[in-house]
C-alpha cells in the first residue's frame, strides 16, 4: 500500500502518550498515528449498503422483552442438554 505524507498539529500531551505507547508496544510513533487515523476514518465512514441486508421471516411485529428472554432461555436450555453440540 502506498502512503501519502501529511502534516497535522497535535497537543503535546497527546504526542507524549503516543511516544509512550509506541515504546511500550515496540512500534513506531508513526504506526500509532496511522492506526489512529484509520480508526477515525472508519468511525466516520458512510456505507453504501445497510449493515444488515438479509431479511428474516417473522410475525412483522416488534418482539417484546419477554419474547426475547424466552427465546434466549430456550436456546440456553437446548445447548445445555447432554449430547447437544453448540
Amino acid at each position: 500500500m502506498s502512503m501519502k505524507r501529511t502534516n497535522v498539529y497535535a497537543d503535546p500531551e497527546d504526542l507524549a502518550i503516543i511516544k509512550e505507547a509506541a515504546a511500550r508496544r515496540g512500534i513506531s510513533e508513526a504506526e500509532i498515528i496511522r492506526q489512529g487515523i484509520h480508526l477515525a476514518a472508519m468511525a466516520n465512514r458512510v456505507w453504501d449498503e445497510p449493515l444488515f441486508s438479509r431479511t428474516f421471516e417473522g410475525s412483522g411485529r416488534t418482539q417484546t422483552k419477554e419474547d426475547v428472554r424466552n427465546a434466549v432461555a430456550d436456546a440456553v436450555q437446548r445447548e445445555s442438554r447432554p449430547g447437544t453440540a453448540a
